[in-house]
């Protein structure tokens, strides 16, 4: 039998829609690596201010400690070499160099996950994350966990868009579309009006 010695990274990707408990995932994992006593360093984009400024918070309220930054870039400038895990929440937001950013640290030997959402409102990729599926042993969650997803009792497999709602529309109207099927050009509402 064949040991291999070094330093052997990976990439996991943890990704669904909104309210599918990335997050939470996300920092399950983390305090997994730190029970294992293992060295963690944590990033979320500076844009994400939802719940707390420095720190990763899921919509059932569990917390972990974050570091805001700019940038995929910066990760690898701040990322200490002694550290054996990387996490990175809503990682959609750091744009297609993360994808680089990620193999960098795991050919470093470093334990990189992920965690963004992968499609957007009209269920169409959202980069970086489809990109970064292809290189990762990646963990999709279910499109149907959380029931404040669906309509009609029926799961919607992507996010509502609230903003395309215009006067007089209901966002009930716009979940049935979307659940339905009826995405993008000439998708069209119960009165025939377009959606955006």
């Amino acid at each position: 039998m064949d040991i291999v010695k070094g330093n052997m990274g990976w990439i996991e990707v943890i990704c669904g829609p909104m309210f599918s408990g990335k997050s939470e995932e996300l920092i399950r994992r983390l305090r997994r690596a730190e029970i294992a006593r293992q060295r963690v360093q944590i990033f979320k984009p500076v844009v994400d201010q939802r719940y707390a400024e420095n720190e990763i918070v899921s919509h059932s309220e569990l917390r972990i400690a974050a570091d805001t930054v700019a940038g995929a870039e910066e990760i690898l400038a701040r990322v200490d070499p002694r550290t054996e895990v990387v996490g990175i929440d809503e990682a959609q937001f750091l744009g297609s160099e993360l994808v680089s950013v990620c193999q960098q640290l795991a050919d470093a030997g470093k334990r990189v996950i992920v965690a963004g959402l992968d499609t957007d409102y009209l269920g169409r990729s959202f980069e970086p994350i489809p990109q970064l599926l292809t290189v990762a042993n990646g963990d999709r969650l279910p499109r149907t966990v959380n029931p404040a997803l669906t309509v009609l009792g029926r799961p919607i497999t992507v996010a509502p868009r609230v903003q395309a709602i215009g006067p007089g529309r209901d966002v009930r109207e716009v979940e049935a579309a979307v659940r339905l099927g009826r995405r993008g050009e000439g998708a069209r509402a119960a009165d025939g009006n377009e959606f955006d």
